[in-house]
């Protein structure tokens, strides 16, 4: 009997491997007019390029290509979050011709033979400024617009600080100011909110951390912090109560990825943030990075605990810059480019790409 229900356990694995695999064939979906033709004049490709040294992967999409090249930086440490918002508006793609990198170490650029020393904060700096020179020179373009989001807004400014002549105007999505600090808030907020709820399941897996004591963060409780976030809206997005339904069968389910890029996703995932969970954790960029040369204009959620929004806020306020603004998405936690399009798209058109400030919440730099 148990050999009958190991066979039919095994059976049952592979063919869902198998349904993975042919729902996986890891081509990108081209953009299509009214008769379902590729769109005259769109980008819509997967590649691989050489970048210092490592054969590292992006998506490169925009409904015209003679749109502003903007590179986008996902987060994580290690973290491609392409996959996931496929399933939101493409805002981006209206305005921009977006190249969706993953990092080093991540995703399509995930490989075993990646030497651990290049695993680096500054190398992934470098990473991005080459990619950028690689953008500039396909599309003739002399400036680009970069975009952070979470773990890529630590790795965004800084590269904004280290290359601005490259770069129209830097645009932080959840930036991150002083990550410790902020995971220390919102475990407080955490264990608050469960104490009045009278959860005591969620309770008893929080107090067997004591964050608020820790200057780094256990790995038990990065792998355990997920559920509670994003049962109390603070996570990914502000309605998404669970990173399977809303994180982890997405990435398992797109298209454009194949069966074994999705498998370097989660790989790539761990690679990573054992060697950059730490750096991100232990630096302070309102003291590494007080000045940018270029735009900057931050959108971040009022719900967002995962990257704290007073923080954040506070860091733009501080932040010498010739033009900054702040802009909360009140419906929003971790993602409100992709919560609230239609507001990311009013900011993109009027300020951004205008290089004012009109609609932002806090505002500044040269131009006041």
């Amino acid at each position: 009997m148990l050999l009958i229900l190991f066979l039919v356990l095994l059976v049952s694995v592979f063919l869902f491997i198998g349904v993975l695999i042919a729902r996986s064939p890891g081509n990108p979906e081209p953009f299509v007019d009214d008769n379902g033709k590729p769109l005259t004049g769109s980008i819509s490709e997967k590649t691989l390029i050489n970048v210092n040294g490592i054969q590292q992967g992006m998506f490169i999409r925009g409904k015209d290509m003679t749109k502003p090249v903007l590179l986008f930086l996902h987060g994580g440490p290690g973290m491609t979050t392409y996959s996931i918002y496929r399933n939101y508006p493409a805002v981006l793609e209206e305005y921009f011709t977006v190249c969706y990198w993953d990092q080093r170490g991540a995703g399509l650029s995930y490989s075993s033979g990646i030497p651990s020393e290049t695993m680096t904060v500054e190398q992934l700096i470098a990473d991005a400024v080459e990619v950028t020179n690689y953008l500039r020179k396909r599309f003739g373009q002399e400036k680009i617009y970069l975009l952070g989001h979470s773990w890529g807004s630590f790795l965004g400014i800084q590269v904004a600080a280290k290359a601005p002549e490259l770069y129209h105007a830097y645009i932080g999505m959840a930036q991150v100011s002083n990550q410790l600090q902020s995971e220390k808030l919102a475990y407080k907020y955490m264990v608050e909110q469960f104490r009045q709820a009278g959860d005591k399941r969620m309770l008893q897996k929080l107090e067997k951390y004591p964050i608020d004591t820790m200057d780094t963060l256990p790995d038990s409780y990065k792998n355990m912090r997920d559920e509670p976030m994003h049962k109390l809206g603070i996570g990914t997005t502000h309605e998404m109560k669970s990173v399977i339904s809303g994180v982890f069968i997405p990435t398992w389910q797109s298209r454009e990825y194949t069966f074994g890029e999705k498998v370097n996703i989660w790989r790539g995932k761990l690679f990573s943030q054992k060697y950059l969970w730490d750096k991100l954790i232990a630096a302070d960029l309102t003291a590494k990075v007080p000045k940018l040369d270029i735009p900057v204009f931050l959108f971040h959620g009022k719900h967002d605990l995962t990257v704290n929004y007073t923080l954040a806020k506070d860091y733009l306020e501080k932040l010498q810059a010739p033009l900054k603004g702040f802009y909360t998405f009140e419906q929003s936690a971790h993602s409100p480019l992709y919560e609230e399009p239609e507001k990311a798209q009013l900011i993109i058109q009027n300020d951004v790409l205008a290089g004012a400030y009109s609609l932002a919440d806090v505002k500044g730099g040269h131009h006041e």
